[in-house]
């Protein structure tokens, strides 16, 4: 007879004690430990349990040049956007993870591609959280065809594969994992060991039949997918969808990708129809510029393979405080501080009694070091209180000697802002030695801060 015995798992790591401690030992994180029944399986049914994980195609070991060459074929999923960021399309037996907060539009997303990819092949869309009904209430507000896309309101693991096996579509889509039970665990669902049972079982299930398959998850408020971090590992590709609910835009970025390169970006803006690609976010994100006015730059940053125009903002104004305020959106704060040091240091900006606010419109987040030298030049700006030009596009990277260093793939960079109109460039100059000369576009090299600052006042 099985003995039943109590343990503490924690949620974040799966680590697990005979006791509960306030602190997790592996992972470090507070408060995390739940209470749960274990069960000591007989060895008959230990050894069942790990067999259905074992792979049932046997190999032998060969020469890496005697592997066969074979490109996998790509299937569109009808949205541009989410294609890109996935590479060129579907994969057949992939497992994608898409990631983001509650609310903002992965569900919606996703019943889009499914009713699109219905017309040509099978899916079933599989939902632990809503009914059928919900399910229907959300493609009747979104408009999307019905008659040929399957539902199915389940959480149940072995029940849902079981109905696959049967169906055996094309595109299965799982929402959410943190729903799913699997009878090999005896824990709560969404705990870390349900996660990590549900996962390898969809995952498997996925490989052995080529169906290519999505799976939603949730996250935590530290922004990282909730359950084990095993879950990452598992899949063939991570996105993850960012952005402001209370901001018309989306990002789909690409964390992790087997079949395409990582860190590419789709840009969706949110409306009653549901998720809308954004074929050109360049010129979408600079349309509500403000013209004429000090502290705003058009900066080229590469998210991925692809160059998109931003529009950076600086605000400068005299504090009441004894310690300034340094607000950032959208940047590392302490990038933007150590800048702020630089300018103070090397181009004489008194900024030791300013309150300095920086925001990156329309919900883009930036982590690209060419950035640099466009938030000082919009920081000096808002100080000295004199607009720059419409037509003016910054990029360079500043060291802490003031010094500005050359930016990665400038070519692209400088192709993307004369294509939107910019004819006045500043850049690195030991950039300008791989830039061809471009008919009605002035390029300036500046070799230092005090040289940008110069040509811009």
């Amino acid at each position: 007879m099985a003995k039943e015995k109590t343990l503490y798992a924690c949620q974040s790591c799966g680590y697990e004690s005979a006791r509960w401690l306030g602190c997790c030992p592996d992972c470090g994180q507070w408060n995390t430990f739940e209470e749960r029944k274990a069960v000591t399986a007989a060895p008959s049914k230990t050894a069942e349990k790990a067999a259905r994980y074992q792979t049932t195609r046997k190999t032998e070991i060969v020469a890496l040049s005697q592997v066969e060459e074979k490109n996998e074929p790509r299937m569109s999923t009808g949205n541009e956007e989410l294609d890109r960021v996935l590479g060129g399309g579907l994969v057949q037996g992939s497992a994608i993870l898409l990631g983001g907060d509650p609310g903002i539009g992965k569900s919606t997303l996703l019943l889009q591609v499914a009713a699109s990819l219905s017309q040509r092949m099978r899916v079933l869309y599989v939902s632990g959280e809503e009914s059928a009904r919900q399910i229907k209430m959300r493609a009747v507000r979104l408009k999307v065809p019905q008659d040929k896309l399957y539902v199915l309101a389940e959480n149940d693991v072995e029940s849902i594969l079981e109905k696959c096996q049967g169906m055996q579509p094309d595109v299965l889509i799982i929402d959410s994992i943190q729903t799913m039970v699997s009878e090999d665990s005896g824990s709560a669902p969404g705990s870390v060991s349900q996660v990590r049972q549900s996962a390898g079982a969809i995952v498997r299930y996925a490989k052995e039949t080529g169906t290519a398959t999505f799976i939603v998850g949730h996250v935590t408020k530290e922004g990282s997918l909730a359950g084990p971090r095993v879950l990452e590992h598992m899949v063939d590709a991570v996105l993850y969808f960012e952005g402001d609910r209370q901001h018309e835009y989306r990002l789909l970025r690409a964390v992790k990708n087997r079949f395409g390169s990582v860190n590419e970006l789709g840009v969706f803006e949110m409306r009653s129809e549901g998720m809308v690609p954004v074929p050109n976010p360049s010129e979408t994100l600079l349309s509500q510029r403000a013209r004429g006015t000090g502290g705003s730059v058009v900066f080229c940053t590469l998210q991925g393979s692809r160059p998109i125009l931003c529009d950076l903002q600086a605000l400068a104004s005299q504090s009441f405080y004894s310690v300034p305020k340094r607000t950032v959106g959208g940047m590392d704060s302490g990038r933007v501080a150590l800048l702020l040091a630089v300018m103070e240091k090397r181009a004489g900006k008194k900024l030791f009694n300013q309150d300095v606010y920086i925001n990156v419109a329309g919900g883009l987040a930036l982590n690209d070091p060419a950035a640099d030298l466009a938030v000082c030049i919009a920081v000096a700006s808002s100080l000295q209180g004199f607009a720059l030009p419409t037509n003016l596009s910054v990029m360079g990277e500043i060291g802490l000697c003031g010094e500005v260093r050359p930016v990665s793939q400038v070519e692209r960079r400088v192709a993307e802002c004369v294509r939107l109109g910019f004819t006045e460039l500043l850049v690195p100059k030991q950039n300008l030695k791989s830039l061809r000369p471009i008919e009605g576009v002035h390029v300036t090299g500046v070799d230092t801060l005090m040289q940008a600052l110069a040509v811009v006042n």
